[in-house]
C-alpha cells in the first residue's frame, strides 16, 4: 500500500471512528432526555439584572467566542499554557480534552479523547453557540521519551547523525496517518454537531535544546525527554544537540504544514511557531522551562501566534 492508499484509509476510518462517537452520543443524549423528563426535581436557571427605573433586562455573557481543543501539554501544563493563557489574556471559552503525555497515535486510536471531544462540542452546542475553530497540538510525545534514541545513528558510527530512514517513517508515515485519521475525525463530529465544517489550526513545534532539564528539574517529575537519548549514542556537545534538533522540527513542520495541503483539509490552517522562542545558548532558559515546554513568557509568545491567527477567521 502506498502513501496515498494509506492516507485515504486514514481519512475513512476518521470518518468511520466519527460516526460510532456521535451515535454513541446520539443514544446518550436520549437517554439524558429521559432521565430529565422523569427528573420530579427540577432547576430552571435564568439570569437576569434589575436596574433603576427599568424592571429587568437580560445580562448578555461575553465572550471572544467558544474555541474546541484537543491535544499534549502545550495545551495542558501546569499553571500557564496556550489554552489557559487564551482564556485569561483573551477572552474565549475553551473546552478541552487536551492531556499532557498523549501522543497522536493514542488521540487517534484510542479514542479517549475523541469521545472527550464531542461531549465538549455538545456543551458548546447547549450554550447555542457554534465553536470559532478547534485547536490541535500534538506529535511531540510520537517522538521524544523512552525511544527517543531510536531516531538517531551512534555518533561513532560511519552513519552517525539522524537515521534518515526511520526519521521519515517515523514523521512521514506513522504521525502523518496517525493524524490525518485524526483531523478527520474532528472534521466529522464538528460536522455531525453543527452541520458545518470548523476551522483547525494546528501547530509545529519551536526549536527545543536537549540539555538535561525536565519538569522542576526531572526525577521524581517527568523528564528529561532527549538527553538520555542523545547521551545514548554518544552525542555530548550541546551546540551539537541544539543543531540537530533544529533539523528533526523543520522536519516535523514540514509534515505538519503538509496536512492542510490534503483536499479534505482546506479549512485547516498550520501554524509556524519556529523563532518565537530562542534556543541560543545566551538565553534559552528564559523561553524553555525544560526540554520540551516553554517558560511563562514563552507560552504567552507563543499564545499571541494563536491569537494573531484566531483574529483572521470570521
Amino acid at each position: 500500500m502506498n502513501l496515498e492508499d494509506k492516507i485515504a484509509a486514514a481519512l475513512a476510518l476518521g470518518r468511520s471512528k466519527a460516526e460510532e462517537i456521535l451515535a454513541l452520543r446520539a443514544a446518550a443524549q436520549i437517554r439524558r432526555a429521559a432521565a430529565l423528563e422523569n427528573n420530579q426535581y427540577r432547576l430552571a436557571l435564568r439570569v437576569s439584572m434589575v436596574a433603576p427605573g427599568i424592571e429587568q433586562s437580560s445580562a448578555e455573557f461575553q465572550t471572544a467566542g467558544f474555541l474546541a481543543a484537543a491535544g499534549d501539554s502545550w495545551f495542558d501544563y501546569p499553571f500557564h499554557d496556550v489554552l489557559k493563557l487564551l482564556e485569561d489574556h483573551y477572552g474565549y471559552n475553551v473546552e478541552s480534552t487536551a492531556h499532557k503525555g498523549d501522543p497522536v497515535e493514542k488521540m487517534a486510536y484510542a479514542g479517549g479523547q475523541l469521545e472527550d471531544f464531542a461531549r465538549k462540542l455538545e456543551k458548546i452546542k447547549a450554550r447555542g453557540a457554534v465553536p470559532k475553530a478547534v485547536l490541535v497540538s500534538g506529535g511531540g510525545d510520537d517522538v521524544a521519551g523512552a525511544e527517543f534514541g531510536m531516531l538517531l545513528n551512534n555518533a561513532f558510527s560511519p552513519l552517525a547523525g539522524w537515521a534518515a530512514e526511520v526519521v521519515d517513517g517515523v514523521l512521514n508515515q506513522r504521525i502523518l496517518t496517525a493524524y490525518t485519521q485524526f483531523l478527520m475525525s474532528i472534521t466529522s463530529l464538528c460536522q455531525g454537531n453543527f452541520g458545518k465544517t470548523i476551522p483547525i489550526l494546528m501547530h509545529g513545534y519551536d526549536y527545543p535544546v536537549p540539555d538535561g532539564r525536565g519538569f522542576l528539574g526531572g526525577w521524581p517529575f517527568p523528564g528529561p525527554w532527549l538527553d538520555p537519548g542523545f547521551r545514548e549514542k554518544n552525542f555530548d556537545d550541546l551546540t551539537q544537540r541544539i543543531a540537530m534538533m533544529q533539523v528533526l522540527m523543520d522536519q516535523f513542520n514540514d509534515m505538519v504544514k503538509s496536512l492542510p495541503a490534503q483536499a479534505a483539509f482546506a479549512h485547516v490552517r498550520y501554524i509556524d511557531l519556529r523563532g518565537t522562542l530562542s534556543n541560543r545558548l545566551a538565553d534559552y532558559q528564559d523561553w524553555w522551562a525544560n526540554e520540551l515546554h516553554p517558560t511563562e513568557k514563552g507560552f504567552e509568545a507563543v499564545t499571541d501566534r494563536f491569537a494573531a491567527e484566531l483574529a483572521k477567521l470570521p
